[in-house]
């Protein structure tokens, strides 16, 4: 199996899930998000696991497509830069956070947008032959 097709049958589900949760319980994403910025560890954790994974995302994909396999690819960079915020810059998270996600309107739209992403990476990976 391609790791492209292997990274979206990954990623598509969980999206899905997530932006599921989000959209049917947003008061409680924003009070997570909220209590999730208090702690400096969490914070660091958060910042290496997204590194990690978006690391191990380009090491196995990484390429500039004109198809949905660089959807793949542009999630890696997102993880990986997130990743690196985290670490070096923990007050930019935290303001960055609290200014983004301060009201469920925001968590809608961040809802609505990983599922439609969650959706398409799980349509392109479980058809993929």
């Amino acid at each position: 199996m391609p790791a492209a097709v292997f990274i979206a049958r990954l990623l598509g589900p969980i999206f899905v899930v997530i932006g599921i949760g989000v959209l049917a319980n947003a008061h409680h994403y924003v009070a997570l998000i909220q209590e999730a910025v208090k702690s400096p560890t969490l914070i660091y954790f958060a910042g290496v696991m997204a590194l990690a994974a978006g690391l191990a995302m380009l090491n196995c994909y990484r390429a500039w497509t004109a198809d949905w396999r660089v959807i793949v690819t542009v999630l890696g960079y997102l993880m990986v830069l997130g990743g690196i915020v985290r670490i070096v810059l923990p007050q930019l998270t935290v303001g960055l956070a609290t200014a983004l996600y301060s009201g469920s309107a925001a968590m809608v739209v961040v809802g609505v947008i990983a599922l439609v992403i969650g959706g398409y990476l799980s349509f392109e990976g479980y058809r993929a032959k």
